[in-house]
């Protein structure tokens, strides 16, 4: 979307993988842990080079309070990105990854990235962006790190100042769906109904992904129950008689979307239960995908549980697009100087 020609992607899990490929033929793809990488040599040409990636952030999320520590080998995989960084040593590099890695261990992990930068000789600019403010239909917080091999403080781009994209807007003209909806491709329930949906779109005449968990008939029950903004607070007391203290639930379990206002964070939003904001059901994998911003053409692959967790774990497409394009408009600079 910002122009960037992608020439090599790593991917651990399978799932992933294929969806990458099915989308991105062209790239050249190494599966496997980023520790196995053997960097292969790039043709750079007279272009600069970025390389960009997020190590897993599950052991920096603030609602993992088991393993949001120096105990989990995850949450030193940073040390890997700085070892490919010294290898190839881009113009360029991008570091993105949830907004608890600077609170993880009182931010000595990001710091460790920022000095690891720091003596490859990277002056380093970082910045917290809300995926609503570049137009998407959703408030997501992500940390963005962007490093310059050759002095250049980096500006990150500034909140686009229009109203924020609703979930009605995303996803009001998509088909409505039953509970445990299976059929992948289906048609589309009405003309796009605003300029964000019309742009998910484009000329496509039916849309693919369509799949939504099927819940238990007690599942619905509870459904039925909860208003637009509501959540499990909402639900009768004798339909949650299986949890033993059910005011230990997390305050984003059982949420319904409002229509006229942006999403909560699409994560693992079958787990979450995020309930549609107008049908008794859980969102299908399009749904999701739409309030992440993927364009309706990229398919994503696996079984549907797998579907959901590539959807939930991805950076917005409109976010990272405005990051990029800032460091196109950056490295022009620098070309002209």
């Amino acid at each position: 979307m910002a122009g960037i020609d992608v020439r090599v992607a790593v991917e651990l899990d399978s799932n992933a993988v294929a969806t990458y490929v099915k989308n991105h033929p062209r790239v050249r793809l190494f599966q496997g842990d980023i520790a196995s990488l053997k960097c292969p040599e790039i043709n750079r040409k007279d272009a600069q080079t970025i390389l960009f990636g997020g190590p897993p952030c599950q052991g920096f999320s603030t609602s993992n309070q088991r393993t949001r520590s120096r105990t989990n080998p995850g949450n030193w995989l940073f040390k890997e990105f700085l070892r490919v960084t010294q290898f190839y040593m881009p113009d360029w590099v991008v570091f993105e990854n949830v907004k608890g890695i600077l609170e993880t261990e009182r931010g000595e992990f990001f710091n460790e990235v920022i000095t690891g930068l720091a003596k490859l000789g990277y002056t380093t600019t970082h910045a917290v962006l809300n995926a609503v403010d570049f137009c998407v239909p959703q408030r997501r917080a992500r940390v963005f790190l962007v490093g310059s091999l050759h002095g250049v403080e980096f500006i990150f781009p500034q909140p686009r100042n229009t109203k924020p994209i609703t979930v009605n807007d995303a996803l009001s003209d998509l088909p409505k769906l039953p509970n445990g909806a299976s059929q992948s491709w289906r048609s589309y329930r009405s003309k796009p109904k605003s300029r964000y949906a019309a742009t998910m779109r484009g000329n496509l005449k039916q849309s693919q992904n369509h799949l939504v968990t099927r819940n238990a008939d007690h599942i619905i029950d509870r459904y039925r129950h909860i208003p637009q903004g509501g959540n499990w607070e909402c639900i009768p007391a004798r339909l949650m008689t299986n949890y033993k203290d059910k005011s230990h639930c997390h305050t984003g379990i059982y949420r319904r979307l409002k229509a006229d206002e942006p999403s909560v964070v699409i994560a693992n939003f079958r787990k979450n239960m995020l309930v549609h904001p107008f049908e008794d059901r859980g969102l299908s994998v399009r749904e999701a995908a739409r309030l992440q911003s993927f364009p309706d053409w990229y398919d994503f692959q696996g079984s549907i549980g797998f579907q959901q967790q590539q959807v939930g774990n991805a950076v917005p497409p409109l976010l990272a697009k405005a990051v990029f394009k800032a460091i196109c408009s950056s490295a022009a600079r620098l070309r002209n100087m």
